[in-house]
């Protein structure tokens, strides 16, 4: 069996593990990301996580083959140069990554975007294994997204693209945090329903909205509150109409749904499944489930093991 190391940068911490090609784990943990300070703390960290994965596999006969990393921010994936766009993490921007790690480490390096590699895990290891075509959106505090092709990922040239979160969901709409307007991400993603949900609240009762988080509202749904239940609804309908959107452009054979939202249960897929049959075109869906994640907080260091293993 092969081995290699995953590596998932996040704004609070590091997952890693080391990971054999059938998806098998067999070490993982959890550092700080100290994603606050520096450039240089941050790269240091991930060479801690390296270095004690690599100690591990030094120490059970196991050979590594590369390491793989995925990182919020837009991709050089060819020269594994993070080059910007992640307002998250300090400094983090013309960072040569992987030609740092593998100078560290002696061992080949692959980058990508975080959403893209969760993807990859979905569709390596996940609730995609086995198809070759698949779209994945991951929903939190913003949206992400990543689409394989014929059973590789697709970036658009340059790897610049596949920015599912952010095309103009609503013409002249609110601005969103990339710098344009009316993206999918200001209406659908978690802290969007949050955001409409104090507004119902608040024009409901006329009074200020109790402080509530995705999975607060998700209770509320569960136990009948009606304001709960609307910003559900109009959450899992903005969804639904952007995945037809997807189905209509790519066919694929699955869209995988992930993030904190789909832990609240099926109803929330079955809800978004039920509002993109209502808008695709039913000849480009006749071949397509969307389904949700598997993986969880595996899928970033999971995913980042397949660049390895995609990549041999």
């Amino acid at each position: 069996m092969k081995y290699a190391i995953g590596l998932d940068l996040g704004g609070s911490s590091i997952k890693y593990g080391l990971v054999g090609n059938e998806g098998t784990i067999v070490k993982e943990g959890k550092i700080p990301s100290c994603a606050d300070e520096s450039a240089e703390k941050i790269v240091g960290q991930l060479l801690l996580a390296v270095d004690t994965v690599t100690q591990y596999a030094k120490e059970n006969d196991m050979e590594i083959c590369g390491i793989g990393i995925g990182t919020p921010g837009i991709v050089d994936e060819k020269n594994g140069i993070v080059l910007g766009g992640a307002e998250n993490l300090a400094e983090w921007e013309n960072i040569p990554l992987a030609k740092i790690v593998k100078e560290h480490s002696g061992l080949d390096t692959y980058v990508n975007n975080d959403a893209n590699v969760m993807g990859l895990a979905e569709a390596r290891f996940g609730a995609a294994k086995g198809c070759t075509d698949v779209v994945f959106l991951t929903v939190g505090t913003g949206i992400g997204g990543a689409v394989i092709i014929g059973g590789k990922l697709y970036g658009g040239y340059q790897n610049r693209g596949t920015e599912l979160g952010h095309f103009p969901f609503v013409a002249n709409g609110e601005p969103c945090a990339c710098g344009s307007v009316g993206c999918l991400e200001t209406y659908a993603s978690a802290a969007a329903m949050v955001k409409r949900y104090r507004k119902m609240y608040e024009e409901k009762h006329k009074s200020s909205s109790p402080d509530v988080d995705g999975e607060h509202i998700i209770n509320l749904y569960k136990s009948g509150d009606e304001t709960a239940i609307a910003a559900i609804d109009e959450n899992c309908n903005f969804l639904g109409h952007a995945i037809a959107g997807f189905i209509n452009i790519f066919s694929p054979q699955k869209v995988i749904v992930g993030g904190g939202l789909t832990d609240a249960g099926e109803f929330y897929i079955d809800k978004i499944r039920d509002a993109a049959m209502c808008y695709v075109m039913s000849d480009c869906a006749v071949n397509t489930t969307i389904e949700r994640a598997v993986l969880g907080n595996k899928a970033g260091f999971m995913g980042a093991v397949g660049l390895c293993f995609s990549s041999q």
